[in-house]
């Protein structure tokens, strides 16, 4: 008889913990498990404004799969197109080869993208904080506009290298516009040339608090520890319009700068605008067990799927965090398991551990479980919790060994010249793909199945 097969489409927080589940719960004999993934490392994002910065190497947050998985059959590429009819899923390789793979249980955690707007010069003129790869490119372009604004004489050409602009006031873009801003507060001092004072840093964010989610008390206390760095904070603005050498706000600002990081939000993989099935806020509609009820044998969690949150209950979903992406993926393996042996299915129950915010140096806040901490106590909590969550050993001691080697030695400000002559734009570092129509994926079904 043949055994199962598992089909799991994104190798993040929740593709790498069901597929680690599933290998230890189900013998070799009971099901075949493949992992649909362009890239061979999960990537753990929180700490990517820390690579930014340069305080830990982009290997320490890339855990390897194959370091993981020990016998999940890989896949190098992306899903494009899924027929639930036929149970049919089509993958695009890395190789651009499209390929259609049959399924009888199939997990969707494609992830999300950085969500933009039709804002005038935006896609081409902005840099995300999402993918190792711009991670990387940040920090050699922050480096360079240091390095091209010592170099000039023109002071119009300076102050604008001079001037960082981040939006987004979420995690993301607090800690990229802290962890970057004592970056160039120490390479100034490498500068004879330049005057730590013309280094501008703002952050915009179009909501009137910053991190609400972190309640007043913290949310206070992150605004005055960036204001007491020297960082703009403006709430209530957003960016108008992008050029080369300007950004303009909503309040009619216009500011010379070549840098804007934009962290203003995540949207659901376009994967499941291809499936006809019900959607909130983009996000995939599931039950509490993260079944998707309009397909036979298909779930879903993470960042594509609005997962109920039965802790908060009234109607809540959770959110798009690792801690409840890492968490969902456990749970769904147990019921893919469960499904194949006909056994009842588990809802997802997580009640939130509570929220860290890793500031640099002694700097963060951190609410644990409630507690509101913030100075070097919430540091300790935020640097314990990130190597706690980490995957594996090496990846742990990678990073605790990065960290002490900055605090001790510092950093000696590399520009490696990664795209050094060739403009990244916003999407350009992110896997996105030429999604199918429904036609499309149905004909890939029925070409694969009149193979056998």
């Amino acid at each position: 008889m043949e055994r199962p097969r598992i089909l799991i489409v994104g190798g993040g927080f929740a593709g790498l913990e069901c597929a680690r589940r599933l290998e230890r719960k189900l013998a070799p004999s009971e099901a075949e498990i493949t992992l649909v993934t362009p890239f061979s490392y999960q990537l753990y994002l929180p700490l990517l404004p820390h690579v930014a910065a340069g305080v830990l190497t982009p290997q320490s947050v890339a855990v390897s799969l194959r370091r993981s998985l020990r016998r999940t059959h890989i896949i190098p590429g992306g899903a494009i197109g899924v027929d639930p009819a036929s149970k049919v899923c089509v993958i695009r390789k890395i190789t651009d080869e499209v390929v259609a793979k049959k399924y009888d249980a199939l997990v969707l955690t494609p992830g999300s993208i950085t969500r933009s707007f039709d804002i005038p010069g935006l896609t081409d003129y902005a840099r995300g904080m999402k993918t190792l790869a711009e991670a990387a490119y940040i920090r050699d372009h922050v480096i360079s506009q240091l390095d091209l604004a010592s170099a000039t004489l023109d002071q119009k050409e300076r102050e604008s290298r001079l001037q960082f602009v981040v939006v987004g006031g979420g995690y993301a873009g607090t800690e990229t516009a802290a962890c970057l801003q004592r970056l160039t507060t120490a390479a100034a001092r490498r500068y004879p040339r330049l005057d730590a004072r013309q280094i501008k840093w703002h952050l915009i964010d179009i909501a009137p608090k910053l991190m609400p989610e972190l309640g007043d008390v913290l949310g206070t206390a992150a605004l005055e520890i960036l204001r007491g760095r020297g960082i703009e904070v403006s709430l209530g603005v957003s960016v108008a319009e992008v050029s080369a050498e300007t950004v303009k706000f909503t309040d009619g600002r216009v500011l010379p700068c070549r840098t804007l990081i934009w962290t203003a939000g995540v949207a659901a993989s376009p994967l499941i605008g291809t499936l006809d099935a019900e959607t909130v806020r983009g996000r995939l509609a599931v039950t509490a067990e993260m079944r998707v009820p309009q397909f036979e044998g298909v779930f879903a969690l993470g960042d594509a799927a609005a997962v109920p949150d039965l802790a908060k209950g009234d109607g809540a979903v959770c959110p798009p965090t690792a801690q409840h992406s890492a968490r969902q993926g456990r749970v769904v393996a147990d019921n893919v398991i469960a499904s194949l042996r006909n056994q009842p299915l588990e809802p997802y129950y997580h009640r939130d551990l509570g929220l860290v915010v890793d500031l640099g140096g002694k700097d963060a806040v951190s609410k644990p479980i409630g507690v509101e901490l913030h100075g070097l106590p919430a540091q300790l909590v935020a640097r314990g919790y990130h190597l706690m969550a980490m995957r594996t050993n090496a990846a742990k001691f990678r990073v605790a060994s990065n960290w002490l080697l900055n605090a001790t030695a510092g950093d000696d400000f590399v520009r490696t010249g990664f795209l050094a002559r060739q403009p990244a734009r916003l999407r350009d570092f992110e896997y996105t793909d030429a999604y199918l129509t429904k036609d499309q994926v149905r004909a890939h079904a029925q070409s694969l199945l009149a193979k056998g």
